[in-house]
């Protein structure tokens, strides 16, 4: 039987302490929209109980678990008993091979479990395959989340009183990851311009509020029966580089301008792009970051990947443009890279090559 914390559903959430578990948490937590208390409780699977991300989520009231997705045995004992499960499995701690088979695991662990009754399986777009299978466009943390999609899509979504049915949720690149060296302005010239340096183009990145993304996973725990075997592909705006710098100088007031570069010439802005983009991974000839951010940019130079935002602005009205964002961040171009990506704030991924940045 599915377990009740004070008459309320308890959710496993798993990548609980990254940028988008703590969005999905939020949102699970969060009153119903008529005011009511959130019918649902949360379980965070968690390497480290006694980080500061954690400890912060049991300060709410949070489950705290040790664990981690690929340790199978810990992922099983954090299903038991559970009514539903957010799975958002790390590709940039373990890479693409272990990925792919720990989230077939997991769902199967689900399945044996007994008491889930809605597994839903957070994912990317299968980029590889978008691109017709042009190896310009592998994105290995893309591709692995989209393959164990391409294969819950083989398994029946039950809605049965005992059976677990499933849902995928398909997001994107976070438009929170303006607050870092991603999407963020490299550097700001003597006259106070803001530099925004890009590879992507004339291309464009659908880009996904952290607040929208916790948004669906709410709305698809809300609606079982109408998420059941449905892949829900979001974002919150289409975003074009001269559409965003035009956006943060209404915004802000400030100048800003776009550097359009080359893929080698972006990546010469950053140290570390040569090292394994699976952090546990160490120099073995695994894909680099260099390799992997290739072709993820390649998607949005491209415009490989599409949205049908008239979906998304139906499910989801108060969904963020990219001026609604700023607006309500009070986005001013400062990064603050350590308070969203995980890996960031761990100092797993790269670092600013000040000396290339400073001729931008």
């Amino acid at each position: 039987m599915s377990s009740t914390r004070d008459g309320k559903k308890l959710i496993l959430v798993i990548g609980a302490t990254g940028a988008q578990g703590l969005a999905v948490i939020d949102k699970l937590l969060a009153p119903s929209f008529d005011g009511s208390p959130s019918p649902y409780a949360v379980r965070a699977l968690t390497r480290d109980p006694t980080s500061r991300r954690a400890q912060e989520l049991t300060g709410r009231g949070v489950e705290c678990v040790k664990g981690a997705f690929d340790d199978l045995a810990t992922v099983a004992r954090a299903l038991e008993d559970v009514y539903g499960a957010w799975v958002n499995t790390d590709g940039f701690t373990v890479g693409e091979q272990k990925e792919v088979w720990a989230g077939i695991r997991i769902f199967e662990l689900a399945k044996q479990a007994g008491a889930v009754r809605h597994y839903v399986w957070s994912s990317l777009d299968y980029a590889l395959k978008a691109g017709n299978y042009d190896p310009q466009y592998r994105c290995e943390h893309y591709d692995g989340k989209a393959r164990v999609a391409d294969w819950m899509r083989s398994q029946p979504s039950d809605l049965g009183r005992d059976g677990m049915s499933w849902s995928i949720v398909t997001s994107g690149p976070y438009m929170d990851m303006l607050f870092n060296m991603m999407f963020g302005p490299l550097k700001r010239r003597p006259d106070g311009t803001a530099v925004f340096a890009t590879p992507v183009g004339n291309g464009h990145v659908p880009m996904i509020a952290l607040s929208d993304l916790g948004f669906f996973a709410r709305y698809t725990f809300d609606h079982r029966k109408e998420t059941s075997g449905a892949e829900m592909k979001i974002a919150s705006d289409i975003v074009g580089w001269d559409y965003l710098v035009r956006t943060f100088e209404q915004v802000t007031g400030q100048r800003a301008i776009v550097v359009h570069q080359t893929l080698d010439e972006w990546f010469e802005n950053f140290e570390g792009v040569d090292d394994p983009v699976a952090n546990e991974r160490e120099s073995d000839g695994s894909t680099t970051w260099r390799e992997n951010f290739s072709g993820w940019w390649a998607l949005w130079r491209d415009d490989v990947i599409a949205r049908d935002m008239s979906w998304v602005r139906k499910v989801h009205p108060g969904s963020h443009t990219l001026e609604a964002w700023m607006r309500e961040n009070c986005y001013t171009g400062d990064l603050r890279r350590r308070n969203i990506l995980k890996n960031t704030e761990d100092g797993k991924t790269i670092r600013p090559k000040r000396s290339a940045i400073e001729h931008l």
